[in-house]
């Protein structure tokens, strides 16, 4: 007997935005299955934001329509998601329980207030004022505002941005301890590790579209049969004497092969000392650099 496939939390068709004459979003189809997590990566001006914004309710689209269970969205969907913005603005001069408690008057629904702090490990600054905050305690106590309605559907737009990566790390865990929940999240990061941690599926946006959309895993097979060798930068005195291209890549020297132990033997034969050499798969960052074009920190 096969699982069932999942139901569509959240769709999109025929999605589009316009802002006089700039055509943001162009005709966008999504469907996030629930209990999914579905990760928007796109360079700047891509329209992600954009999507985000109505795929959220707080911007109305110039066409097309978008469903949270099989319904427009409506009073439901405001009960039952939560939202972490990129850029908020938090009450001042009231501590971070006072601030948990003032967001859990708004909803009809709510999780405990404790429950949350022991969650997302607010406990050694419940009573420290919002502006005394270091990044990563101000991040994990937005994350704990998004979910104080105890959401179904969870928007986390870039929640990492300018952590430490151990604190990124961290606030991974904590992503992951709410997908095992069971909850739908959708995810704008300019992070590919972080995409491909915690992300079911991945949509690459530029233009205004959707110009990618599958598993990491699937996006990266579909587009890529190489893999990369790296060698210290001073390992080529003259690379345009070897019968493939060489790009230099800050501080190291990297080399696209399908044939692994062919070039191998070529840098032998050109007597290329390999001892600082590295092979590694494709990643994220190469898939976004091929069909971009762009660094996604833009």
């Amino acid at each position: 007997m096969t699982d069932a496939p999942p139901q569509t939390a959240l769709a999109a068709s025929g999605l589009e935005k316009r802002y006089g004459k700039v055509h943001a979003v162009r005709g966008i189809d999504l469907a996030v299955p629930a209990g999914r997590c579905l990760g928007l990566l796109g360079p700047n001006g891509a329209g992600k934001t954009s999507t985000l914004e109505m795929l959220e309710g707080l911007s109305e689209p110039s066409a097309g329509e978008i469903r949270y269970r099989g319904e427009p969205l409506g009073a439901r969907f405001r009960n039952e998601a939560g939202i972490m913005f990129q850029h908020t603005a938090l009450p001042e001069h009231i501590s971070v329980r006072e601030t948990l408690r003032m967001f859990s008057r708004l909803y009809p629904r709510t999780r405990s207030v404790e429950e949350l702090i022991a969650r997302c490990t607010l406990e050694e600054f419940l009573d420290r004022d919002s502006r005394r905050l270091s990044g990563g305690q101000r991040q994990r106590l937005l994350l704990a505002i998004a979910l104080i309605n105890d959401p179904d559907i969870l928007f986390l737009d870039e929640p990492t941005t300018g952590l430490d990566p151990q604190a990124r790390r961290n606030f991974w865990h904590l992503i992951e301890d709410i997908k095992a929940e069971g909850k739908t999240v959708l995810l704008s990061t300019h992070y590919m590790e972080e995409a491909y941690t915690l992300c079911d599926e991945i949509a690459i946006m530029d233009h205004g579209q959707v110009i990618a959309l599958g598993t990491p895993d699937e996006l990266l097979a579909r587009h890529f049969s190489d893999v990369i060798l790296q060698l210290p930068i001073d390992a080529v005195a003259d690379p345009e004497r070897l019968p493939f291209e060489i790009r230099r890549k800050h501080d190291h020297l990297e080399i696209e092969t399908g044939d692994v132990n062919g070039t191998l033997a070529q840098l032998l034969a050109a007597q290329v000392p390999l001892g600082g050499l590295r092979i590694r798969g494709r990643t994220l960052e190469d898939l976004f650099l091929e069909l971009t074009g762009e660094a996604l920190r833009g």
